[in-house]
């Protein structure tokens, strides 16, 4: 089963259906509990009851899981039915009860006539048509499906065995589908790990003992780490002029986007002060934890660009330090187990300050060195990364097969 939507031609005029097909109203085929929320004082989270669903926060893959219950069920949902989403911005999602449930007033048990209409035939049929059923609901900040609206809402519909014939095909055909995209995903994880095995191997953990000739050194040691300009700060009628500046959005794990870059009023001083040179290594101060300490470096993509303040600027003062060295170090697992272990937590937020960043341990070894290893590592990770955006792109194609399967299959073509 898929919870994919492919709409239908949205027109006045029916579409035009196979041989044998007929168009009915919703309501005739299936019946339609609208979900009615019981008293809260008869919530518990004790199992006591029955239980409870109020929305898609229960949702699963297929199959919802309850978090609470309730003594005093008003509206039910039975094995079979369909539970299908009728207000707000989730309207549309829809599960599968795989028993009986109280169904609050968010959703609606569609459940298939006997001798009428195929429960899975309507389930796959909803993902085709739930487009343009939305559509009766448009016209509000609040969506809201009644169940008048659902009762009449046309639907094409093929003799009962060939409902069930056609589900049958689309059970085979999405079962592959999973089958495949997991398949794929497994070797997206798998190639999303080698580029953390290079960096592990190029550079020891914590409590490794450094290869001879290494040598240690915090990073504050190793160049000057300064914070960008912040945002909306008085300027108190300095004169100023519009510059371009980087925002976390932009610098990712191992490269910058520019597609989307902005501008800022900054005077002529801080534009002298913070403005971006080749080979700055770039680093993001935190926010989610997968943020923090994240970077690149800054290879003069424009002329002119400073930086936001939550964004450190590390501008390596030796020349014995390789830019590229340092920013793979950092973006190793050595450096992201010290960034974890060192930040401010707060509530699923995660940041750094200069002072953790300036004494971040560095491993050197000799120059020649640094430059064997950055030039390996990178080409490791050019390979690593044409792999990714292969199994990406065949995730991408795995994902779009269920809608033209649909298609295919309410168009009569299975």
């Amino acid at each position: 089963m898929t919870d994919g939507r492919v709409d239908l031609p949205r027109t006045s005029v029916p579409m035009a259906l196979p041989v044998g097909w007929h168009w009915v109203k919703l309501g005739e085929v299936c019946d339609i509990v609208m979900g009615q929320s019981p008293p809260g004082a008869s919530y518990n989270e004790k199992g006591d009851g029955v239980p409870l669903l109020n929305g898609p926060t229960e949702f699963g893959a297929i199959y919802p899981v309850a978090t609470q219950w309730t003594t005093a069920p008003t509206k039910s949902a039975i094995h079979g039915d369909i539970l299908f989403c009728v207000r707000g911005a989730t309207t549309g999602k829809k599960n599968m009860a795989d028993r009986g449930y109280c169904i609050g007033r968010g959703l609606a048990a569609i459940r298939a006539k006997e001798g009428k209409s195929c429960a899975e035939f309507i389930w796959y049929l909803l993902d085709v048509v739930t487009g343009t059923l939305l559509q009766k609901a448009a016209g509000s900040t609040f969506i809201n499906l009644p169940g008048a609206a659902l009762e009449v809402f046309p639907i094409p519909l093929p003799p009962l065995s060939e409902q069930r014939r056609i589900s049958e095909v689309l059970r085979e055909q999405m079962t592959a589908v999973e089958k495949a995209r997991a398949a794929a995903q497994a070797r997206l994880e798998a190639v999303t790990a080698m580029a953390a095995a290079f960096l592990r191997k190029a550079f020891p953990l914590p409590g490794q003992p450094l290869p001879p000739g290494w040598r240690w050194a915090m990073l504050g040691e190793c160049g000057e780490v300064v914070s960008g300009v912040t945002l909306g700060r008085k300027l108190n009628g300095a004169v100023i002029r519009e510059v371009a500046y980087l925002r976390v959005a932009n610098v990712k794990d191992g490269h910058l986007d520019l597609d989307d870059l902005a501008t800022t009023p900054a005077t002529e001083e801080e534009i002298r002060t913070l403005s971006l040179k080749q080979g700055d290594l770039l680093l993001t101060e935190g926010g989610d934890a997968d943020k923090l300490g994240r970077g690149t470096i800054w290879e003069a993509q424009i002329q002119e660009c400073i930086h936001q303040n939550h964004i450190f600027r590390v501008r390596l003062e030796s020349d014995g330090l390789i830019p590229d060295f340092v920013a793979l170090q950092i973006a190793s697992p050595h450096g992201k187990e010290y960034f974890l272990r060192h930040a401010k937590q707060t509530t699923g937020i995660a940041t750094i300050n200069q002072r953790v960043l300036k004494a971040l341990p560095l491993m050197l070894p000799s120059a020649p060195e640094q430059q064997r290893i950055a030039a390996l590592l990178r080409d490791q990770m050019a390979a690593v990364e044409k792999a990714r955006a292969a199994v990406e792109q065949e995730v991408a194609t795995i994902n779009a097969l269920p809608p033209v399967l649909l298609r295919r299959a309410f168009n009569g073509e299975v």
